[in-house]
């Protein structure tokens, strides 16, 4: 399930959006690749500043459309590949995205991405959560465990 949209500007023509409000339904960072993959797509690779800006709108048009849509970040296509745990200043270069796109664009939450033994990445999306020292958890990214259920 989820929204499929597509434009003629960006590289990526088509965005299929999928949120689910039960968290029975939520899944790890490889089901979800797995899931892109099945669907003929991948998981999202944001490649500039624009192309965040579009997702960024696309979640608030959602949210704006009265499904509902509460707290709950969205897997984006960006992973440290490795069984070590990366703790080095180097870790940050060590993420890549899983469709093999060379973009180096970034947008990480304050003091992201954290390392150690996460290493898959969300889009945050809590806006019910107080701000941090970053501002609201909305639309940054952050590393999380690849287990986790988003």
């Amino acid at each position: 399930s989820g929204q499929k949209v597509c434009y003629g500007t960006f590289k990526h023509s088509c965005y299929k959006l999928a949120y689910f409000q039960d968290l029975s339904r939520r899944v790890g960072f490889q089901e979800a690749r797995q899931a892109c993959e099945i669907d003929g797509g991948a998981l999202l690779s944001l490649e500039s500043e624009a192309e965040q800006q579009l997702m960024e709108n696309m979640l608030q048009n959602l949210t704006k459309s009265g499904s509902g849509i509460s707290d709950g970040d969205f897997w984006i296509g960006l992973w440290r590949s490795g069984d070590g745990l990366a703790t080095s200043s180097a870790c940050p270069d060590l993420y890549q995205w899983a469709d093999g796109s060379m973009s180096l664009f970034r947008n990480w939450y304050t003091d992201e991405p954290s390392c150690g033994s996460e290493a898959c990445v969300v889009m945050y999306h809590q806006p019910t959560a107080n701000p941090g020292l970053g501002g609201p958890y909305l639309y940054q990214w952050n590393d999380d465990r690849c287990n986790m259920k988003h």
